[in-house]
């Protein structure tokens, strides 16, 4: 039996190769549907059904009274009910909602969460570069409506998705060097939320050229926040009641190290042993990023920094929840870049603790099913900063030992036919 010379064996080669479809085109063929399902279940059966949780009515009483005129914050914090936690600035925002009946009231806000949501993510990939035609569209689209984080949101009615159109659309007008308009969206979110994007500042402060931004972004929030106090009954009732409860860390619904402590019953020592360590690494990677990536590649350290230092405010702040997980988006997103910290199978792992839906209660293993649902987003948050300050840490031994500081901290690429 003769065997087939070089040139027979690579023309069946380049033959057979011509048989495969696209990958592009088979991620697109399989993912377009299930995402636009996926979405579609969860706003027509998920939500109209909704759940024991309802972030909503909170937020719609407080509207309903700053219309009439009555006080807004009069909250009983003792029990494990959804508290209204906005400040005037937010009851400000939020009261145009107290115009309508209830269920009306929550379908709109609903809806403009849906739109917000899909906006957001569609200036996230064009951000880095693709379009809706790309294999990159429905993958973020599935991801996003699969999430537990996207889920819940929608479900419990929460602001999350405004929050998300926010980050990203500051990102995008940061990176178009347009800062002072960047502060706006920043600054609309500051004002309902005042905590969740604060740490977009660090870039802002860090970078000339965005310093604008820290402007508008300030102003915004200070501005609604003495039109809201002026039309409040209760002007001061937001910082003598709700602010003092916002600083403590319940021990329901609280993903954060310190929530978790306190409900597994944790030395306080360990806690904040726990919270320094993570802090101490958080700064670490912070600094790598800014000293390597800065200047390199400008969208990798905005969106990566950001990630850490949100992850850092939702693991070792007093309150964390599943949901806030979405604001990680951007920082997924730079998987696309070979120099991202999430090319690694570990941060994978991390990702499905804060973003999957899966439920991990168990009938049969009792005690590991309800420490699996409880801290399953606090392990994945914990890795999300455990393997970047490593992954980083890495570069930087590595390139110093090599004596290339100068050219960065990614290992260049093999020269071509080299074959490594």
């Amino acid at each position: 039996m003769s065997v087939p010379d070089t040139e027979t064996r690579t023309s069946v080669s380049s033959a057979l190769a011509t048989l495969k479809a696209d990958p592009a085109t088979i991620v697109k063929a399989i993912l377009w549907p299930l995402a636009i399902c996926t979405m579609v279940q969860r706003l027509i059966i998920l939500v109209p059904d909704r759940a024991k949780t309802d972030d909503f009515t909170a937020v719609y009483t407080a509207a309903v009274r700053f219309l009439n005129h009555k006080p807004v914050y009069v909250e009983n914090y003792e029990t494990v009910s959804p508290h209204y936690l906005y400040p005037p600035s937010g009851t400000l925002l939020m009261a145009p909602f107290g115009f309508f009946n209830p269920d009306l009231a929550r379908n709109i806000f609903v809806t403009l969460s849906t739109i917000a949501l899909l906006i957001a993510l569609y200036i996230m990939i064009r951000m880095f570069g693709f379009g809706l035609g790309s294999a990159v569209a429905p993958v973020v689209l599935f991801i996003a409506f699969t999430s537990e984080a996207v889920t819940d949101t929608l479900v419990f009615t929460n602001f999350n998705c405004f929050v998300l159109l926010a980050e990203v659309a500051t990102m995008a007008l940061l990176m178009k060097n347009r800062a002072l308009w960047a502060g706006i969206p920043l600054g609309l979110a500051l004002a309902v939320k005042p905590p969740m994007l604060a740490v977009l500042f660090l870039p802002m402060l860090l970078k000339r050229s965005w310093r604008a931004g820290l402007i508008a972004s300030i102003a915004v929030p200070f501005i609604l926040l003495a039109a809201g106090m002026a039309l409040a009954k209760d002007k001061g009732s937001f910082f003598k009641r709700t602010l003092p409860y916002l600083f403590q860390a319940r021990d329901y619904y609280n993903s954060s190290i310190e929530g978790n402590g306190v409900a597994f019953g944790l030395p306080p020592w360990l806690i904040l042993l726990l919270r320094v360590v993570l802090g101490v690494m958080t700064l670490v990677s912070v600094y790598l990023l800014w000293r390597y990536y800065r200047e390199r590649n400008e969208l990798l350290y905005l969106c990566t920094t950001t990630g850490l230092l949100l992850t850092a405010e939702f693991l070792l702040g007093s309150l964390g929840q599943g949901y806030y997980s979405m604001l990680l988006f951007p920082m997924l997103m730079t998987i696309v870049y070979r120099a991202s910290v999430m090319g690694t199978w570990p941060i994978w792992l991390a990702v499905y603790g804060f973003l999957s839906y899966d439920f991990w209660g168990s009938q049969k293993w009792l005690a590991f099913g309800r420490s699996a649902s409880f801290l399953k987003c606090t392990y994945g948050w914990t890795l999300l900063l455990i393997v970047p300050f490593f992954v980083l840490l890495y570069r930087y031994l590595d390139a110093r030992a090599e004596g290339r500081l100068d050219e960065g901290i990614d290992r260049p690429l093999a020269p071509a036919g080299t074959g490594g």
